[in-house]
């Protein structure tokens, strides 16, 4: 579970380990830099560099399912990636299917973990002037549920099917436009509702609310602990997510509608990955340094100290699954000298 302080060992563990090899050059792929991944890896470039493990540059926006196998195949250090998308790369299906079954899992082999957290927990949201009431009447609506391709879409549709049984096209209208004309969109009536990745609280939605008041739909308490939603977060990197409405971080013009104090949906999990071949020692240092820095993090946005960082518990890590994920050895050590436990599934 996540602890509120490093041990001692922690910063000694850096030091020998960062004494042990001359600062190294990396680099590093994630996604927008507004995003939890984006904000993720560039607090990663900065804790290393103040560390004196790693100089990292960063390249922001980019599309993660290439992040992924960039790392596989040794062409980048360090990627965020949600943790579906290894899942894809060892079956060699989905973004993965002209890799093959056999390619794909030898590449997906070559992943490991330094550290994990939350992306983002899919949820339904609206304008109050679009008099929406909820998961129930999404039928015959307009929805943008995220950009033309990708697993957001995917996470939007299916959602939706599970929890209102509607199919886009035949039940509703589905409008998709890329992440960065998301607020535009949201603002300019193009919709009347939102399934969408959110952070808590979300820049979507801090950004969209100076036009009018919202309400966000937690997913039904029965439907949440039912076997349907279950099997539903069996899909690697989803995880059940039940949050106190208290610890949303929205302080006006937003609703949280549900039937007691928690916000329930799906969570989406990922974390840094790097080459199993990465030298122990700097794995290690790169873990350490984002251990010893986890205030940095916490500080970089609004949603970072909610994001789950510090985690091990596989509730919230995902790990142990069907991903077939582990953490990098020397990743185990550096969590393991600051004091945390590591399941052994997970080394």
């Amino acid at each position: 579970m996540f602890k509120s302080f490093i041990l001692a060992g922690a910063v000694a563990s850096l030091g020998l380990a960062t004494g042990a090899f001359a600062q190294a050059n990396l680099t590093a792929e994630t996604a927008a830099p507004g995003s939890t991944p984006g904000v993720s890896v560039l607090a990663l470039a900065e804790v290393a560099s103040k560390a004196g493990v790693a100089d990292i540059q960063v390249a922001t926006g980019q599309t993660l399912t290439n992040s992924v196998q960039n790392v596989a195949e040794g062409k980048t250090d360090i990627a965020a990636a949600p943790f579906i998308l290894p899942f894809l790369l060892s079956r060699g299906v989905g973004p993965y299917a002209k890799i093959g079954k056999e390619t794909g899992a030898e590449l997906a082999a070559q992943v490991a973990v330094l550290y994990t957290y939350r992306i983002s927990v899919q949820g339904l949201y609206a304008y109050d002037s679009a008099a929406v009431a909820g998961w129930e009447d999404l039928k015959g609506r307009t929805i943008f549920n995220g950009p033309p391709r990708g697993a957001a879409l995917t996470n939007a549709r299916n959602l939706v099917k599970l929890v209102a049984g509607l199919a886009e096209g035949d039940d509703y209208t589905g409008v998709q436009v890329n992440w960065g004309q998301a607020v535009k969109t949201i603002r300019d009536g193009s919709a009347e509702a939102f399934v969408l990745p959110m952070s808590f609280p979300d820049g979507r939605v801090t950004a969209a609310v100076s036009s009018g008041d919202m309400t966000i739909w937690s997913l039904p308490k029965a439907l949440y602990e039912s076997e349907t939603f279950t099997k539903y977060t069996g899909i690697p990197g989803t995880v059940p997510v039940a949050l106190p409405i208290s610890q949303m971080g929205y302080t006006g013009g937003v609703t949280v509608a549900s039937e007691d104090d928690l916000y329930r949906g799906p969570g989406t999990v990922g974390g840094e990955i790097v080459n199993v071949a990465m030298d122990f020692e700097l794995a290690k240092a790169l873990t350490a340094a984002f251990l010893e820095g986890l205030g940095t993090y916490h500080g970089k946005a609004p949603f970072m100290p909610n994001a789950w960082h510090g985690e091990t518990d596989v509730a919230f890590t995902d790990l142990c699954g069907a991903s077939g994920l582990k953490y990098h050895p020397g990743a185990v050590a550096a969590w393991e000298e600051a004091g945390y436990t590591i399941p052994d599934c997970a080394k």
